[in-house]
């Protein structure tokens, strides 16, 4: 790169190497944390594997009911539990009628996103 540089009244010309930069990366973004000045660093997230009849969590939240027992009989569309992530609740239903064979977790359980709530027969 040629650059024009005057110095005390007298123009230079300059030629310049520019070495490229690596764009600085953006670390951990946290909404709505305490302000305090804590530094979060970034984990990996580890989910229990479940089994192919598992209904799974959509989304990480807590587990806050669970309405259905081991050995009920249910119907596709049957609520069979409640996530609460945000202040907001989502309600969990049966992908298919059949037999709840297992609860996978407990009220006020943490789930990740995929973790297998409730395994059918």
């Amino acid at each position: 790169m040629k650059l024009k540089v005057t110095v005390n009244g007298v123009a230079y010309d300059i030629d310049v190497d520019v070495e490229e930069q690596e764009a600085p990366t953006v670390g951990a973004i946290v909404i709505g944390g305490s302000g305090g000045g804590h530094t979060v660093a970034p984990t990996t997230a580890s989910v229990q594997a479940a089994s192919a009849n598992a209904v799974v969590a959509p989304l990480a939240g807590t587990v806050a009911r669970v309405l259905v027992e081991e050995g009920q009989e249910i119907e596709a569309g049957q609520v069979l539990c409640v996530l609460e992530a945000m202040k907001m609740e989502t309600e969990i239903t049966a992908p298919k009628s059949g037999t709840v064979a297992r609860i996978l977790v407990d009220k006020g359980t943490a789930v990740q996103a995929g973790e297998g709530l409730i395994e059918l027969d």
